[in-house]
Protein backbone atom coordinates (compact mmCIF):
# COMPACT_ATOMS: atom_id res chain seq x y z
CA UNK A 1 0.00 0.00 0.00
CA UNK A 2 3.03 2.55 1.00
CA UNK A 3 4.67 1.83 -2.56
CA UNK A 4 1.60 2.62 -4.31
CA UNK A 5 0.53 5.69 -2.20
CA UNK A 6 4.51 6.79 -2.76
CA UNK A 7 3.80 5.93 -6.66
CA UNK A 8 1.02 8.72 -6.31
CA UNK A 9 2.52 10.97 -5.23
CA UNK A 10 5.37 11.22 -7.43
CA UNK A 11 2.45 11.56 -10.40
CA UNK A 12 1.20 14.57 -8.13
CA UNK A 13 4.09 15.82 -7.88
CA UNK A 14 4.72 15.90 -11.72
CA UNK A 15 0.86 17.75 -12.11
CA UNK A 16 2.53 20.47 -9.84
CA UNK A 17 5.08 20.98 -12.04
CA UNK A 18 2.90 22.93 -14.57
CA UNK A 19 2.35 26.22 -11.98
CA UNK A 20 5.31 28.47 -11.30
CA UNK A 21 4.29 28.37 -6.99
CA UNK A 22 7.84 27.87 -5.09
CA UNK A 23 7.83 25.52 -2.10
CA UNK A 24 10.98 26.28 -0.10
CA UNK A 25 13.41 23.15 0.09
CA UNK A 26 14.77 21.89 3.10
CA UNK A 27 16.73 19.10 2.28
CA UNK A 28 17.31 16.16 4.43
CA UNK A 29 20.38 15.36 6.64
CA UNK A 30 21.50 12.35 7.91
CA UNK A 31 23.81 9.27 7.56
CA UNK A 32 21.49 7.15 5.98
CA UNK A 33 23.46 4.51 4.74
CA UNK A 34 24.26 3.64 7.73
CA UNK A 35 20.70 1.89 7.47
CA UNK A 36 22.62 -0.98 5.84
CA UNK A 37 24.72 -1.98 8.70
CA UNK A 38 28.13 -2.22 7.16
CA UNK A 39 30.76 -0.81 8.96
CA UNK A 40 33.12 -1.46 5.97
CA UNK A 41 30.58 0.89 3.98
CA UNK A 42 30.00 3.42 6.37
CA UNK A 43 33.90 3.79 6.09
CA UNK A 44 34.17 4.06 2.40
CA UNK A 45 31.31 6.58 2.40
CA UNK A 46 32.95 8.63 4.91
CA UNK A 47 35.95 8.86 2.94
CA UNK A 48 34.51 9.94 -0.30
CA UNK A 49 32.40 12.82 1.79
CA UNK A 50 35.87 13.93 3.21
CA UNK A 51 38.28 13.29 0.07
CA UNK A 52 36.00 13.69 -2.94
CA UNK A 53 37.39 16.59 -5.61
CA UNK A 54 33.76 17.18 -6.66
CA UNK A 55 32.98 17.98 -3.01
CA UNK A 56 35.57 20.26 -2.74
CA UNK A 57 35.25 22.27 -5.85
CA UNK A 58 31.89 22.90 -4.83
CA UNK A 59 32.67 23.93 -1.56
CA UNK A 60 35.17 26.28 -3.04
CA UNK A 61 31.93 27.73 -5.19
CA UNK A 62 29.99 28.05 -2.35
CA UNK A 63 32.45 29.98 -0.52
CA UNK A 64 32.98 32.17 -3.47
CA UNK A 65 29.14 32.97 -4.12
CA UNK A 66 29.14 33.72 -0.14
CA UNK A 67 31.52 36.43 -0.90
CA UNK A 68 29.48 37.69 -3.52
CA UNK A 69 26.30 38.15 -1.60
CA UNK A 70 28.35 39.65 1.24
CA UNK A 71 29.73 42.17 -1.00
CA UNK A 72 26.13 42.70 -2.71
CA UNK A 73 24.84 43.76 0.80
CA UNK A 74 27.86 45.69 1.75
CA UNK A 75 26.85 47.66 -1.50
CA UNK A 76 23.81 49.58 0.29
CA UNK A 77 25.80 50.72 3.34
CA UNK A 78 28.10 54.02 2.90
CA UNK A 79 31.79 53.85 2.03
CA UNK A 80 34.47 55.51 4.39
CA UNK A 81 37.95 56.34 2.55
CA UNK A 82 41.30 57.39 3.73
CA UNK A 83 43.68 59.66 1.60
CA UNK A 84 46.66 61.13 1.94
CA UNK A 85 49.11 63.01 -0.44
CA UNK A 86 52.77 64.38 -0.70
CA UNK A 87 53.53 66.40 -4.30
CA UNK A 88 56.65 68.30 -4.27
CA UNK A 89 56.36 70.83 -7.47
CA UNK A 90 59.22 72.74 -8.81
CA UNK A 91 57.54 75.47 -11.97
CA UNK A 92 59.54 76.23 -15.03
CA UNK A 93 59.89 79.56 -15.89
CA UNK A 94 58.29 79.29 -19.30
CA UNK A 95 55.40 77.64 -18.11
CA UNK A 96 52.47 80.16 -17.55
CA UNK A 97 52.09 79.25 -13.97
CA UNK A 98 56.26 79.72 -12.95
CA UNK A 99 56.06 83.14 -15.50
CA UNK A 100 53.50 84.14 -13.31
CA UNK A 101 54.50 83.22 -10.15
CA UNK A 102 57.99 85.14 -11.12
CA UNK A 103 56.02 88.62 -12.13
CA UNK A 104 54.53 88.27 -9.10
CA UNK A 105 57.02 87.08 -6.52
CA UNK A 106 55.20 84.24 -5.51
CA UNK A 107 57.74 80.55 -5.00
CA UNK A 108 57.56 78.39 -8.05
CA UNK A 109 58.94 75.76 -5.69
CA UNK A 110 56.21 73.60 -2.95
CA UNK A 111 55.77 71.27 -1.20
CA UNK A 112 52.00 69.94 -0.94
CA UNK A 113 50.80 67.58 1.92
CA UNK A 114 47.13 66.21 1.99
CA UNK A 115 45.33 64.21 4.57
CA UNK A 116 41.53 62.85 4.65
CA UNK A 117 38.52 60.98 4.78
CA UNK A 118 35.74 60.68 2.09
CA UNK A 119 32.65 58.86 2.31
CA UNK A 120 30.24 58.00 -0.19
CA UNK A 121 26.82 56.57 -0.10
CA UNK A 122 24.70 55.44 -3.16
CA UNK A 123 20.73 55.93 -1.80
CA UNK A 124 18.52 52.78 -3.02
CA UNK A 125 15.91 55.06 -4.23
CA UNK A 126 14.61 52.65 -6.66
CA UNK A 127 15.26 49.53 -5.13
CA UNK A 128 17.99 48.15 -7.48
CA UNK A 129 20.84 47.74 -4.40
CA UNK A 130 18.31 45.79 -2.55
CA UNK A 131 17.17 43.56 -5.61
CA UNK A 132 21.03 43.04 -6.41
CA UNK A 133 21.53 41.81 -2.46
CA UNK A 134 18.62 39.54 -3.27
CA UNK A 135 19.67 38.11 -5.98
CA UNK A 136 23.06 37.70 -5.17
CA UNK A 137 21.44 35.98 -1.38
CA UNK A 138 19.66 33.78 -3.96
CA UNK A 139 22.34 32.77 -5.94
CA UNK A 140 24.61 31.72 -3.16
CA UNK A 141 21.71 29.70 -1.81
CA UNK A 142 21.49 27.56 -4.77
CA UNK A 143 25.12 27.41 -4.65
CA UNK A 144 24.74 25.57 -1.41
CA UNK A 145 21.65 23.09 -2.56
CA UNK A 146 24.12 22.47 -5.42
CA UNK A 147 26.98 21.46 -2.71
CA UNK A 148 23.87 19.75 -0.52
CA UNK A 149 22.68 17.69 -3.85
CA UNK A 150 26.32 16.78 -4.82
CA UNK A 151 26.90 15.85 -1.24
CA UNK A 152 24.05 13.30 -1.55
CA UNK A 153 24.79 12.02 -5.31
CA UNK A 154 28.53 11.09 -4.12
CA UNK A 155 27.23 9.48 -1.16
CA UNK A 156 24.78 7.46 -3.07
CA UNK A 157 27.16 6.86 -5.90
CA UNK A 158 29.58 5.34 -3.38
CA UNK A 159 27.03 3.37 -1.67
CA UNK A 160 25.91 2.10 -5.10
CA UNK A 161 29.90 1.09 -6.29
CA UNK A 162 30.01 -0.64 -2.97
CA UNK A 163 27.13 -2.81 -3.39
CA UNK A 164 27.68 -3.50 -6.92
CA UNK A 165 30.94 -4.62 -5.81
CA UNK A 166 29.67 -6.74 -3.37
CA UNK A 167 27.04 -8.46 -5.42
CA UNK A 168 30.36 -9.27 -8.17
CA UNK A 169 31.94 -10.28 -5.13
CA UNK A 170 29.35 -12.68 -4.83
CA UNK A 171 28.29 -14.02 -8.28
CA UNK A 172 32.14 -14.67 -8.69
CA UNK A 173 32.04 -16.95 -5.05
CA UNK A 174 29.53 -19.02 -6.94
CA UNK A 175 30.80 -19.19 -9.95
CA UNK A 176 34.03 -20.36 -8.73
CA UNK A 177 31.66 -22.80 -6.53
CA UNK A 178 29.90 -24.27 -9.06
CA UNK A 179 33.42 -24.51 -11.18
CA UNK A 180 34.58 -27.20 -8.66
CA UNK A 181 31.87 -28.92 -8.48
CA UNK A 182 31.72 -29.48 -12.07
CA UNK A 183 35.31 -30.08 -11.77
CA UNK A 184 34.90 -32.68 -9.36
CA UNK A 185 32.42 -33.85 -11.44
CA UNK A 186 34.25 -34.15 -14.84
CA UNK A 187 37.26 -36.05 -13.13
CA UNK A 188 34.73 -38.24 -11.73
CA UNK A 189 32.93 -38.56 -15.62
CA UNK A 190 36.97 -39.11 -17.04
CA UNK A 191 37.99 -41.55 -14.47
CA UNK A 192 34.91 -43.91 -15.12
CA UNK A 193 35.28 -43.66 -18.52
CA UNK A 194 39.03 -44.78 -18.16
CA UNK A 195 37.59 -47.90 -16.41
CA UNK A 196 35.33 -48.49 -19.78
CA UNK A 197 31.84 -47.64 -17.27
CA UNK A 198 31.23 -44.36 -19.04
CA UNK A 199 31.88 -43.07 -22.61
CA UNK A 200 34.67 -40.35 -23.46
CA UNK A 201 31.87 -38.79 -25.34
CA UNK A 202 30.50 -38.01 -21.75
CA UNK A 203 33.89 -37.06 -20.27
CA UNK A 204 34.93 -34.61 -22.87
CA UNK A 205 31.40 -33.11 -22.67
CA UNK A 206 31.95 -33.10 -18.81
CA UNK A 207 34.85 -31.25 -19.14
CA UNK A 208 33.47 -28.56 -21.42
CA UNK A 209 30.93 -27.65 -18.87
CA UNK A 210 33.67 -27.44 -16.45
CA UNK A 211 35.43 -24.63 -19.06
CA UNK A 212 32.59 -22.95 -19.61
CA UNK A 213 32.04 -22.09 -15.61
CA UNK A 214 35.67 -21.17 -15.77
CA UNK A 215 35.37 -19.24 -18.37
CA UNK A 216 32.52 -16.96 -16.72
CA UNK A 217 35.42 -16.20 -13.89
CA UNK A 218 37.46 -13.46 -15.86
CA UNK A 219 34.76 -11.28 -16.72
CA UNK A 220 33.71 -11.06 -13.35
CA UNK A 221 37.38 -10.56 -12.03
CA UNK A 222 37.66 -7.67 -14.23
CA UNK A 223 34.43 -6.04 -13.46
CA UNK A 224 35.48 -6.33 -9.69
CA UNK A 225 38.97 -4.26 -10.58
CA UNK A 226 36.97 -1.35 -12.51
CA UNK A 227 34.52 -1.35 -8.92
CA UNK A 228 37.52 -0.77 -7.07
CA UNK A 229 39.08 1.75 -9.45
CA UNK A 230 35.43 3.36 -9.27
CA UNK A 231 35.55 3.29 -5.64
CA UNK A 232 39.30 4.85 -5.75
CA UNK A 233 37.96 7.85 -7.68
CA UNK A 234 34.57 9.02 -5.33
CA UNK A 235 36.99 8.65 -1.93
CA UNK A 236 39.36 11.31 -3.76
CA UNK A 237 42.63 7.99 -3.96
CA UNK A 238 41.80 7.01 -1.28
CA UNK A 239 44.73 4.99 0.08
CA UNK A 240 45.52 1.84 -1.86
CA UNK A 241 45.81 -0.39 1.52
CA UNK A 242 41.94 0.75 2.59
CA UNK A 243 40.93 -0.51 -1.36
CA UNK A 244 42.66 -3.85 -0.87
CA UNK A 245 40.92 -4.44 1.94
CA UNK A 246 37.82 -3.86 -0.12
CA UNK A 247 38.86 -7.03 -2.30
CA UNK A 248 38.44 -9.44 0.52
CA UNK A 249 34.40 -10.93 -0.19
CA UNK A 250 32.00 -9.89 2.01
CA UNK A 251 28.06 -10.18 2.10
CA UNK A 252 25.27 -7.71 -0.20
CA UNK A 253 23.73 -6.01 2.90
CA UNK A 254 20.03 -6.26 3.14
CA UNK A 255 18.51 -3.43 1.31
CA UNK A 256 16.68 -0.59 2.87
CA UNK A 257 13.09 -0.18 3.54
CA UNK A 258 12.90 3.71 3.23
CA UNK A 259 9.40 4.71 4.44
CA UNK A 260 9.66 8.88 3.50
CA UNK A 261 6.51 10.34 3.43
CA UNK A 262 4.58 10.34 0.43
CA UNK A 263 3.45 14.13 0.20
CA UNK A 264 4.60 15.88 -2.94
CA UNK A 265 5.49 18.96 -0.80
CA UNK A 266 7.79 17.34 1.51
CA UNK A 267 9.53 15.60 -1.57
CA UNK A 268 9.71 19.15 -3.05
CA UNK A 269 10.98 20.35 -0.42
CA UNK A 270 13.54 17.40 0.37
CA UNK A 271 15.45 17.29 -2.94
CA UNK A 272 18.10 19.95 -2.98
CA UNK A 273 18.57 19.90 -6.57
CA UNK A 274 15.34 21.40 -6.46
CA UNK A 275 16.11 23.68 -4.04
CA UNK A 276 18.79 24.83 -6.14
CA UNK A 277 16.70 25.35 -8.53
CA UNK A 278 13.83 27.12 -7.33
CA UNK A 279 16.74 29.73 -5.38
CA UNK A 280 17.90 30.79 -9.23
CA UNK A 281 14.34 31.39 -10.01
CA UNK A 282 14.06 33.67 -7.14
CA UNK A 283 17.61 35.24 -8.13
CA UNK A 284 16.02 35.25 -11.40
CA UNK A 285 13.35 37.63 -10.62
CA UNK A 286 15.58 39.83 -8.24
CA UNK A 287 17.49 40.51 -11.79
CA UNK A 288 14.32 41.74 -13.20
CA UNK A 289 14.33 43.88 -10.50
CA UNK A 290 17.50 45.02 -11.20
CA UNK A 291 17.13 45.99 -14.66
CA UNK A 292 14.01 47.78 -13.78
CA UNK A 293 15.71 50.19 -11.36
CA UNK A 294 18.05 51.19 -14.57
CA UNK A 295 15.23 52.98 -15.61
CA UNK A 296 15.37 55.33 -12.98
CA UNK A 297 17.70 58.18 -11.59
CA UNK A 298 20.11 57.05 -9.08
CA UNK A 299 21.29 59.25 -6.70
CA UNK A 300 24.68 59.86 -4.44
CA UNK A 301 25.37 61.54 -1.89
CA UNK A 302 29.98 62.48 -0.77
CA UNK A 303 31.55 64.43 1.07
CA UNK A 304 35.34 64.77 1.68
CA UNK A 305 36.81 66.11 5.13
CA UNK A 306 40.54 67.20 4.94
CA UNK A 307 44.00 68.52 5.55
CA UNK A 308 46.03 70.22 3.01
CA UNK A 309 48.98 72.56 3.67
CA UNK A 310 52.37 73.93 1.71
CA UNK A 311 55.06 72.60 3.08
CA UNK A 312 53.55 70.72 6.11
CA UNK A 313 54.66 73.57 8.93
CA UNK A 314 50.70 74.16 9.30
CA UNK A 315 49.22 70.90 8.85
CA UNK A 316 47.71 70.42 12.01
CA UNK A 317 46.37 74.06 12.43
CA UNK A 318 42.61 75.12 11.66
CA UNK A 319 43.54 77.18 8.60
CA UNK A 320 44.33 73.84 6.85
CA UNK A 321 40.96 72.14 6.79
CA UNK A 322 39.20 71.47 3.67
CA UNK A 323 35.81 69.97 3.77
CA UNK A 324 33.38 69.47 0.58
CA UNK A 325 29.97 67.90 -0.19
CA UNK A 326 27.55 67.48 -2.64
CA UNK A 327 25.22 64.79 -4.46
CA UNK A 328 25.24 63.08 -7.81
CA UNK A 329 22.40 62.14 -10.10
CA UNK A 330 22.71 59.88 -12.58
CA UNK A 331 19.84 58.87 -14.94
CA UNK A 332 20.02 56.82 -18.27
CA UNK A 333 17.97 59.26 -20.38
CA UNK A 334 19.17 58.06 -23.83
CA UNK A 335 20.96 54.85 -24.96
CA UNK A 336 20.01 53.60 -28.16
CA UNK A 337 17.43 50.62 -26.22
CA UNK A 338 20.50 48.91 -24.16
CA UNK A 339 18.05 49.44 -21.02
CA UNK A 340 15.34 47.25 -22.85
CA UNK A 341 17.43 44.78 -24.31
CA UNK A 342 19.01 44.70 -20.74
CA UNK A 343 15.37 44.17 -19.35
CA UNK A 344 15.11 41.65 -21.81
CA UNK A 345 17.44 39.74 -21.01
CA UNK A 346 16.72 39.01 -17.50
CA UNK A 347 13.25 38.25 -18.45
CA UNK A 348 14.51 35.59 -20.84
CA UNK A 349 16.53 34.12 -18.08
CA UNK A 350 13.74 33.65 -15.66
CA UNK A 351 11.87 31.93 -18.03
CA UNK A 352 15.02 29.51 -18.71
CA UNK A 353 15.74 28.96 -14.92
CA UNK A 354 12.08 28.54 -14.67
CA UNK A 355 11.80 25.69 -17.59
CA UNK A 356 14.54 23.85 -15.33
CA UNK A 357 13.40 24.46 -12.65
CA UNK A 358 9.99 22.63 -13.96
CA UNK A 359 11.97 19.82 -15.60
CA UNK A 360 13.94 19.34 -12.55
CA UNK A 361 10.87 18.68 -10.75
CA UNK A 362 9.50 16.12 -13.30
CA UNK A 363 12.96 14.48 -13.29
CA UNK A 364 12.09 14.57 -9.93
CA UNK A 365 8.69 12.53 -10.08
CA UNK A 366 10.18 9.94 -12.50
CA UNK A 367 12.93 9.24 -10.43
CA UNK A 368 10.66 8.23 -7.91
CA UNK A 369 8.15 6.21 -9.24
CA UNK A 370 10.83 4.60 -10.70
CA UNK A 371 12.38 4.29 -7.59
CA UNK A 372 9.29 2.93 -5.95
CA UNK A 373 8.08 0.57 -8.88
CA UNK A 374 12.16 -0.93 -8.71
CA UNK A 375 12.14 -1.56 -4.75
CA UNK A 376 8.56 -3.52 -5.21
CA UNK A 377 8.56 -5.75 -7.95
CA UNK A 378 12.57 -6.35 -7.06
CA UNK A 379 10.68 -7.86 -3.91
CA UNK A 380 8.64 -10.42 -5.75
CA UNK A 381 11.22 -10.93 -8.21
CA UNK A 382 13.62 -12.08 -5.20
CA UNK A 383 10.85 -13.66 -3.37
CA UNK A 384 10.04 -16.53 -6.61
CA UNK A 385 13.71 -16.58 -7.03
CA UNK A 386 14.56 -17.71 -4.00
CA UNK A 387 11.48 -20.63 -4.40
CA UNK A 388 13.17 -21.40 -7.67
CA UNK A 389 16.77 -22.17 -6.80
CA UNK A 390 15.56 -24.32 -3.68
CA UNK A 391 13.85 -26.63 -5.96
CA UNK A 392 16.74 -26.37 -8.48
CA UNK A 393 19.27 -27.31 -5.98
CA UNK A 394 16.81 -30.43 -4.85
CA UNK A 395 16.72 -31.23 -8.52
CA UNK A 396 20.63 -31.33 -9.31
CA UNK A 397 21.22 -33.36 -5.67
CA UNK A 398 18.90 -35.84 -7.35
CA UNK A 399 20.24 -35.92 -10.74
CA UNK A 400 23.52 -36.57 -9.43
CA UNK A 401 22.40 -39.40 -6.74
CA UNK A 402 20.25 -41.08 -10.47
CA UNK A 403 23.69 -40.60 -12.13
CA UNK A 404 25.78 -42.36 -9.79
CA UNK A 405 22.99 -45.42 -9.46
CA UNK A 406 22.97 -44.73 -13.71
CA UNK A 407 19.24 -44.40 -13.69
CA UNK A 408 19.82 -40.97 -15.77
CA UNK A 409 21.85 -39.79 -18.26
CA UNK A 410 24.99 -37.10 -17.87
CA UNK A 411 22.81 -34.41 -19.75
CA UNK A 412 20.32 -34.40 -17.21
CA UNK A 413 23.10 -33.98 -14.55
CA UNK A 414 24.68 -31.02 -16.41
CA UNK A 415 21.21 -29.36 -17.36
CA UNK A 416 20.37 -29.01 -13.69
CA UNK A 417 24.01 -27.84 -12.88
CA UNK A 418 23.27 -25.37 -15.73
CA UNK A 419 20.38 -24.38 -14.67
CA UNK A 420 21.03 -23.99 -10.52
CA UNK A 421 23.73 -21.84 -11.85
CA UNK A 422 22.11 -19.59 -13.83
CA UNK A 423 19.23 -19.08 -11.49
CA UNK A 424 21.62 -18.48 -8.32
CA UNK A 425 23.60 -16.06 -10.51
CA UNK A 426 19.84 -14.16 -11.13
CA UNK A 427 19.50 -14.38 -7.34
CA UNK A 428 22.71 -12.93 -6.55
CA UNK A 429 22.15 -10.21 -8.96
CA UNK A 430 18.55 -9.24 -7.69
CA UNK A 431 20.26 -8.79 -4.06
CA UNK A 432 22.14 -6.49 -4.94
CA UNK A 433 19.94 -4.94 -7.65
CA UNK A 434 17.19 -4.40 -4.89
CA UNK A 435 19.91 -3.22 -2.58
CA UNK A 436 20.69 -0.27 -4.75
CA UNK A 437 17.29 0.21 -5.99
CA UNK A 438 16.69 0.93 -2.33
CA UNK A 439 19.92 3.22 -2.52
CA UNK A 440 17.93 5.08 -5.58
CA UNK A 441 15.09 5.65 -3.53
CA UNK A 442 16.81 7.56 -0.55
CA UNK A 443 18.56 9.58 -3.40
CA UNK A 444 15.05 10.27 -5.84
CA UNK A 445 13.07 11.30 -2.35
CA UNK A 446 16.13 13.46 -1.13
CA UNK A 447 18.32 11.77 1.38
CA UNK A 448 17.27 9.98 4.28
CA UNK A 449 16.87 10.83 7.90
CA UNK A 450 18.25 10.30 11.19
CA UNK A 451 20.74 7.04 11.50
CA UNK A 452 18.54 6.34 14.72
CA UNK A 453 14.94 5.97 12.93
CA UNK A 454 16.44 4.36 10.12
CA UNK A 455 17.51 1.40 12.59
CA UNK A 456 13.65 1.13 13.71
CA UNK A 457 12.98 1.10 10.40
CA UNK A 458 15.08 -1.48 9.19
CA UNK A 459 14.23 -3.79 12.21
CA UNK A 460 10.70 -3.01 12.35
Amino acid sequence: MRFRNLRRAALALLLMTTTPAMVHAQPATGAWWQAFHDPQLDETVRRALSGNLDLVAAAARVDQARAMAKGARAALLPSLDATGAAEADRQSLHSPIGAASRQLGLPRNYELYQAGVEARWEIDLFGGLSARRKAAAANAAATLAEMDAMHLAIAAETADAYLHLRGLQERLALAQQQARLRGDLAALVRQRANQGLARDFDANRAEAAHAATLATLPPLRQAIEVDIDRLGVLTGGSDRAWLERLRETAAIPAPLDPALDADPATLMRRRPDLAAAERRVDAARAGIRVARAEYYPHLSLGGLVGLVTLGGASFGSGDSVSASGGATLRWRLFDFGRLDAELAVARGHEREVLALWRQAAQVASAEVADAVAALAEGRREQDELARQVALLRRARDQAREAYAQGIVALIDVLDADRNLLEATDRLAQNREALARASVAAVRAMGGGYGPGEQEADHHG
